[in-house]
């Protein structure tokens, strides 16, 4: 864990390697900048480029995975490989949505602004990967928040 009100330099590089994919198109499950990718193909984007390899495998996935069994794969994934945190929020944050009430958390952002005026960078479909405001309907929707792990390039 960080220690509340340090920097957390590995989110911030991640930050800003999540700021060059701003404009890539959306594309369901794919991972290539400018290209194309969806909200998981972005975070697989951002950790190649801080760790040089992949999280782990991913195998291919339709839109409603994990739902069948209502599972919290990806929940469970992200923390095998990230640092699950409850402190104050932090750029560089990642973000975990349940889109849904009852639905399974599996959409993805980057928190890029915190305050008044707080913003994310996820891929969102018909969107492409952007920077959105983070309102309270947005906000309602988090149910987990992550930091990268020190190590990043």
């Amino acid at each position: 864990m960080i220690p509340q009100g340090a920097e957390d330099s590995a989110g911030l590089r991640a930050l800003a390697v999540a700021r060059e994919w701003v404009g890539t198109p959306y594309q369901h499950q794919a991972s290539a900048r400018g290209a194309g990718t969806d909200c998981l193909g972005l975070l697989r984007g951002i950790w190649r480029r801080l760790y040089g390899c992949e999280m782990e495998p991913i195998p291919p996935y339709t839109a409603d995975w994990a739902e069948p069994a209502h599972s919290e794969m990806l929940w469970l994934g992200l923390r095998r490989h990230l640092v699950e945190v409850t402190g104050a929020e932090s750029p560089g944050q990642l973000l975990l949505f349940r889109m849904r009430a009852g639905a399974v958390a599996k959409h993805l952002g980057l928190l890029s602004r915190t305050g008044r005026n707080a913003a994310f960078i996820h891929a969102y479909t018909g969107h492409g990967v952007v920077e959105s405001p983070l309102p309270a309907p947005w906000r309602r929707r988090i149910v987990a928040r992550f930091q990268f792990p020190e190590g990043a390039r």
